[in-house]
């Protein structure tokens, strides 16, 4: 495996080598080569792609002994001497994330011997499972610090291969779980590591590294961050998102916070505002329709919420009362079945008429049911139904 050229040069862009098999593995062709600088799955890192002569190259997998180069072109040609090139702008961004995960776990063990037990390296985002149920911001801000500065000091960033019991002369991050062909990933007098990945030849190259966000995992935090280029592309967008925002706010980007802030309070207010005027008109509706002992009525687009309000309404205004009321909503009839606290009938017998009637689901209590179906039946139909259920 050391001799591969993805090991033995990870900046290698272009290479010549020697076709040794081509195939068919369900719908996708594949080429194996005696040596390659396409990088394989595995390890948390993804597969490079790229071009063998004009060939497109999808996906990189290491099966059994070979390394297959997939694509979707007609491989049948392909013999003797190829022409290998890495889409380098994939690879180069891998070997950053991959590099900067490493420092950045390694800040985290450094300054507060929390470990990293997963990491995930995404099409937008890398992410590192913390072994803690907590992380404090400062935590995080000291950790992307620590691993900022290793990546100013542009240390070297070496690769090595041991034997299982050469391992004790390193003070490994964590252990190594195979026993052959074991390699190291060392950035001296920081992080010492056993890894299968590529990586850039110093911390440099990794540009910066920026923490997004954390989420909560179980008995473990998941830390969101972006390293080198992605930065720039991240900053990009969200520059482009606050500017929109704070072009709709009418304010200056660095006061789009606090407007946002006096935004969403006025509009909590309205809404607020709103909720009370529509509970004023319904129990107004109320009113009237609780004059009756079965107060049935039905409606045009009234949603299920309002249908419920509506009823524990006019059981509050009649407690011998029942309501019936049906709602004609676009692509389903819904309805709710509410009984004033004097009444004794059980509105389940009414959900139990009407659902058949909708091939509908529904559920509720003794006092109060709600449902709603199919349109195999008119709204003043159903309505008559129920009806009949409590007579």
């Amino acid at each position: 495996m050391k001799n591969l050229f993805y090991y033995e040069d990870a900046m290698m862009k272009e290479f010549k080598a020697q076709a040794v098999k081509t195939g068919i593995e369900e719908t996708r062709n594949f080429i194996v080569l005696n040596n390659t600088a396409f990088y394989p799955t595995g390890g948390g890192q993804p597969h490079d792609t790229g071009w063998i002569h004009d060939l497109k190259i999808i996906d990189v997998e290491k099966v059994g002994d070979e390394i297959r180069h997939y694509t979707l072109d007609d491989v049948s040609n392909i013999s003797g001497e190829i022409v290998g090139k890495l889409d380098w702008t994939r690879r180069f961004d891998h070997m950053q994330q991959h590099a900067g995960q490493h420092i950045l776990t390694a800040a985290f063990v450094e300054l507060f011997n929390i470990p990293t037990i997963s990491f995930h390296l995404g099409t937008e985002l890398v992410t590192i499972d913390l072994n803690i149920g907590e992380v404090s911001e400062e935590q995080l801000i000291a950790a992307e610090k620590r691993a900022n500065e290793i990546i100013l000091e542009n240390r070297p960033i070496e690769t090595k291969w041991v034997t299982k019991d050469e391992l004790a002369h390193y003070h490994l991050r964590k252990d190594v779980t195979v026993d052959e062909d074991i390699r190291l990933v060392i950035i001296p007098d920081y992080d010492y590591n056993g890894c299968g990945g590529t990586h850039p030849t110093s911390t440099g190259q990794v540009g910066l590294i920026k923490i997004l966000a954390t989420e909560k995992m179980k008995q473990q935090i998941r830390v969101h961050f972006v390293c080198g280029n992605r930065v720039l592309q991240q900053l990009a967008m969200r520059k482009n998102v606050l500017s929109d925002v704070a072009r709709q706010l009418s304010a200056p980007e660095e006061e789009a916070a606090g407007a946002l802030r006096k935004f969403a309070k006025a509009a909590k207010q309205t809404e607020k505002n709103l909720t009370e005027a529509q509970d004023a008109l319904l129990e107004f509706e109320a009113k009237e329709l609780a004059k009756e002992t079965i107060a049935a009525a039905t409606f045009e687009n009234r949603s299920i919420q309002s249908l419920q309000k509506l009823g524990r309404f006019i059981a509050q205004q009649n407690d011998g009362a029942i309501a019936l009321l049906v709602a004609n909503n676009e692509d389903k009839l819904q309805f709710v079945a509410a009984r004033g606290s004097a009444q004794k009938k059980s509105m389940k017998d009414v959900a139990a008429v009407a659902l058949p009637l909708l091939n509908g689901k529904g559920g509720g209590s003794e006092a109060l049911v709600q449902g709603g179906g199919e349109k195999i039946i008119a709204a003043e139909a159903l309505l008559e139904a129920m009806k009949k259920a409590v007579d």
